[in-house]
């Protein structure tokens, strides 16, 4: 990682906690003016529709929020820990529209819909999580690698990925492309 991007990195750090110790609304809007339109990005690629995107990326900073002070720096930056509860965030969401599709609707009380509490075993699930996409992302050839990192933890377009690695536009889409597919093979998600 560049000086350049850990510097950017502990920026995200520093406003999370803020958030944590002191409930910071202004980092907070900083983390959210920049995480919210990413998440809901991330929710669209993962087959979330508009609505189901937009409202998980605002549950994804409602939590990060509140779990503020879970969050530690060294276990792999801001970026990582966001992304991971988003990702947590849409696998619940999923395995509830699964199971609504199961029973009737009139079966279930509506004040049992939703569940505000955070789950006791949230941070385990979260740091196992992590570890998975770690060792995932380790199991990269280099070339893949680097441009997941510049495209998703640098946030560069393609085609200053390509300037920057000094190839061809379509090779870094292709790289991209099969990193991801490998990734969800890796950790076991549907292509």
């Amino acid at each position: 990682m560049s000086v350049e991007d850990q510097k950017v990195a502990d920026q995200w750090a520093r406003l999370i906690e803020a958030v944590a110790r002191h409930q910071d609304r202004s980092a907070f809007a900083q983390l959210f003016g920049h995480f919210a339109p990413r998440v809901k990005t991330f929710m669209l690629r993962s087959g979330a529709g508009e609505a189901g995107a937009e409202e998980l990326a605002q549950e994804t900073l409602l939590a990060v929020w509140r779990k503020a002070a879970l969050f530690d720096p060294s276990s792999g930056g801001a970026a990582a820990w966001i992304f991971t509860i988003a990702r947590n965030l849409r696998i619940d969401a999923v395995r509830r529209d699964r199971r609504g599709r199961a029973r009737e609707a009139s079966d279930i009380d509506a004040e049992f819909l939703v569940d505000d509490q955070p789950h006791p075993d949230s941070a385990l699930a979260a740091s196992q999580a992590d570890e998975r996409v770690r060792a995932a992302l380790a199991a990269l050839p280099a070339e893949q690698m680097r441009c997941i990192e510049l495209s998703f933890y640098q946030e560069k377009p393609h085609a200053e990925i390509a300037s920057l690695l000094g190839i061809p536009l379509g090779t870094v889409k292709s790289r991209l492309r099969l990193a991801m597919d490998r990734l969800r093979g890796l950790l076991g998600e549907p292509s």
